[in-house]
């Protein structure tokens, strides 16, 4: 059986500062010798996000806006961001 985890005030800023500096989950994980999905539920209770998650998150648009074209160079971007399709353009002529 597993043993309970117990928190810190230093795990928890050892976990914040692991995850502010860009580490994944699983990299942070087995830096503190303990499972992933403990690592993570405690980083989704305590707030701990990385520096690039912090800051899109900033980033607000009305909610009255009227909907982009398709293949629109912002949503595309997004959409297809980590995927084999990442930095190709928009296969038809919308935007030229």
């Amino acid at each position: 059986m597993r043993s309970r985890v117990e928190w810190t005030q230093e795990r928890d800023d050892r976990l914040m500062a692991l995850r502010r500096g860009g580490m994944t989950w699983d990299d942070i994980a087995t830096d503190m010798s303990l499972g992933r999905n403990t690592v993570l539920e405690r980083g989704r209770r305590i707030g701990a996000k990385r520096v690039a998650q912090a800051r899109q998150g900033n980033v607000e648009e009305p909610r009255d806006r009227p909907a982009r074209q398709a293949g629109h160079p912002l949503t595309w971007d997004l959409i297809n961001r980590g995927t084999v399709l990442e930095g190709e353009a928009y296969p038809y002529p919308v935007f030229l």
